[in-house]
């Protein structure tokens, strides 16, 4: 178990007194990313351009100190990028992008999934070699934004994880590296341009109709799964009663992109949260959820079944 459980420092400092401490503490690196690019899909080209992108990221997402937050070595956020590049014109590579990020759970060995989502709108330049520089106030390049964003969206839903909105600035962070990018025109950046691309999920999680997905993140983990060793009906009871808020999202945003996120990350360990739950709560949630996941009846059999099937 990581000792940054519970204690996750997801303050930040605007201005003033607390603008001035910061600056006199030395921030830390946030991120413990696995990178992998995979080019099997593309032929013909010198696949050592896509080592060197592996490496270049690696280093990117690993190494660039992107908030004031202090994280000593074990207290890193565990994520991983994986690139599929499918195709490759002159030096523009277009693919997908799958984001995965993981935090503890409290007084236990199990890691729950924050973020498990795929980027389907990867496109951008990238020469062999060429070093990738971090600058929030300009955009160095198509590659950077996207690391940009997906770092910054990885920091926001762990904070708010830990603590009530406690992923503010980093939203704020966010805001920006979108206004920026859509003004480039390029794809996966643009608003309204589908529901599941970078702006959809910014949105997802920052306009008012939806945003209760953010206070679901704090109530899930912190008062419901990290309950859960200490009393585990309690726990349990905490995140059926915050599940209500997907109905929430659903009433007036059945497409959102935060359903189908909350979907990809969580799925699966409620089949295990519920599977020694009383009947009347398993079938509460199943009720719930089966209207607004109606083609995922297996997983949610083994939610209304429990481990009696």
């Amino acid at each position: 178990m990581k000792p940054s459980l519970l204690i996750r420092n997801c303050v930040y400092c605007l201005g003033g007194l607390a603008a001035m401490m910061c600056a006199q503490e030395s921030a830390a690196q946030e991120l413990n990313c696995t990178v992998e690019v995979n080019s099997s899909q593309v032929s013909g080209t010198n696949k050592s351009v896509f080592e060197t992108l592996q490496s270049a990221i690696n280093d990117y997402m690993n190494t660039t100190v992107f908030s004031n937050m202090q994280f000593s070595a074990n207290e890193k956020i565990d994520c991983r990028l994986f690139f599929t590049i499918k195709e490759v014109d002159n030096d523009k590579m277009i693919g997908d992008l799958q984001i995965q990020s993981t935090r503890p759970v409290y007084n236990t060995n199990y890691t729950t999934t924050l973020i498990n989502f795929k980027d389907s709108k990867i496109e951008f330049e990238y020469q062999e070699g060429e070093p990738l520089v971090f600058n929030l106030q300009n955009m160095e390049s198509q590659l950077t934004a996207i690391l940009n964003f997906y770092a910054y969206l990885i920091l926001a839903v762990d904070c708010d994880s830990f603590s009530p909105k406690g992923g503010e600035p980093y939203f704020d962070r966010l805001k920006i590296i979108v206004q920026q990018a859509q003004s480039s025109g390029e794809s996966g950046w643009k608003a309204f341009e589908d529901t599941k691309n970078r702006s959809a999920v910014l949105g997802a999680f920052t306009e008012p109709a939806t945003s209760c997905v953010r206070d679901m993140m704090y109530d899930y983990h912190r008062k419901g799964l990290d309950e859960m060793s200490l009393t585990p009906d309690k726990g349990r009871g905490v995140i059926t009663q915050t599940l209500s808020n997907l109905n929430k999202i659903f009433d007036v945003a059945p497409m959102s992109v935060a359903l189908s996120m909350f979907k990809d990350a969580k799925l699966d360990e409620l089949v295990n949260i519920y599977s020694k739950a009383p009947q009347d709560e398993r079938q509460k949630v199943y009720d719930l959820l089966q209207p607004i996941y109606p083609t995922e009846n297996t997983r949610l059999d083994q939610i209304r079944k429990g481990s009696e099937q």
